[in-house]
C-alpha cells in the first residue's frame, strides 16, 4: 500500500511530465517549420537588407546573368532545344579561334605582295598576340568557372580554356572587326558582313553555354579597346627596319669589341 504522500508526488510527476511533453511538441514543430514561419522570413530579409547596397546590386545582377545565360544555352548538347544546329554553331565558334587567325595572319605576312599589306598583317599578328596575352592574364586573375551546362567535345577539350571570364572569342571578334573596318573594309556590304560575323561569334559562345553573358559583354568591350591601343602603337616598316638596324649595329659593335680585346691580349 502506498502512502498518500507518495501518490501525490507521483501524480505531480506525471502532470509535470505531461506538461513538459506538451511544451516540447510545439517547440519541435516550430523548429522543423522555422524556415517557413513568418518570423524567420522577416529575419532573413532583414539580414539581406543589412548588407551594403553594392553587394545587393551585384548579387542581383549575377543572378540575372546566371538565369539569362542558362536560358540562352540552347545548343549546349545534342539534346538541347536547338541541338540540331549545334555543328553549325560550333563551326562559327571555330572561325573566331586564335589558331586559324594567327596562321592566316602569319601566312599573309610572309606571302604578302606589297609592303602595305605586309605592314597591316604584321600589326594584325601583334594585335592577336596582345589579345591572347591580355585575355589569359585576366582569366588567371579572375578564375571564374565555366557554366555548368557546358559540354566538352573531342575538339573543345584541346581548344576550350579552363576559365570563363572574359570571353576570348568575343574580345578577338571585336578587335578583329574594328581592325578590318579601319584598315581593309571600304564598302557598306563588307562592313555588314564583318559586324555580322563578330556578332555571330559572340552569340555562339552563349548558345553553346561556353560563357556567361557578362563574359561575352566584357570581352566585346575589351576587344574594342584593344584596337585603340594597337592603333596608338602601330608598327611601320620604317620603324621596324630602324629597330632591326639598331639591333644589328649593337651586335656588330659587341663582336668588334670582343675581337679587339682578343687581339690586344695576344
Amino acid at each position: 500500500m502506498s502512502s498518500p504522500t507518495t501518490r501525490r508526488n507521483s501524480c505531480r510527476g506525471v502532470a509535470s511530465g505531461s506538461r513538459a511533453s506538451s511544451e516540447c511538441h510545439p517547440r519541435r514543430r516550430g523548429s522543423s517549420c522555422s524556415y517557413f514561419s513568418p518570423g524567420a522570413q522577416t529575419e532573413d530579409f532583414s539580414v539581406s537588407l543589412s548588407q551594403p547596397i553594392f553587394t545587393i546590386t551585384l548579387r542581383f545582377l549575377l543572378a540575372i546573368d546566371l538565369w539569362l545565360s542558362k536560358r540562352l544555352g540552347v545548343c549546349a548538347c545534342e539534346g538541347s532545344a536547338w541541338g540540331s544546329i549545334r555543328p553549325l554553331v560550333r563551326l562559327v565558334e571555330f572561325s573566331g579561334h586564335v589558331i586559324p587567325w594567327l596562321i592566316g595572319a602569319v601566312y599573309t605576312l610572309v606571302r604578302g605582295e606589297s609592303m602595305v599589306e605586309q605592314e597591316i598583317m604584321l600589326n594584325l599578328t601583334l594585335a592577336l598576340i596582345l589579345d591572347l596575352l591580355l585575355v589569359r592574364a585576366v582569366k588567371n586573375l579572375v578564375r571564374r568557372r565555366r557554366p555548368a551546362q557546358n559540354r566538352s567535345d573531342i575538339l573543345s577539350a584541346f581548344f576550350v580554356e579552363r576559365y570563363s571570364f572574359p570571353s576570348g572569342h568575343a574580345s578577338r571578334a571585336a578587335m578583329c572587326a574594328r581592325f578590318f573596318l579601319a584598315q581593309l573594309v571600304d564598302t557598306a556590304s563588307m562592313r555588314v558582313v564583318v559586324v555580322g560575323w563578330a556578332t555571330l561569334v559572340s552569340l555562339s559562345r552563349l548558345l553553346l553555354a561556353r560563357h556567361y553573358v557578362t563574359d561575352v559583354g566584357f570581352g566585346l568591350a575589351m576587344g574594342y579597346c584593344q584596337y585603340s591601343l594597337v592603333e596608338r602603337l602601330w608598327v611601320t616598316w620604317a620603324c621596324l627596319q630602324d629597330l632591326m638596324l639598331m639591333r644589328l649595329r649593337e651586335s656588330l659593335d659587341r663582336a668588334y669589341s670582343g675581337l679587339w680585346m682578343v687581339d690586344w691580349k695576344h
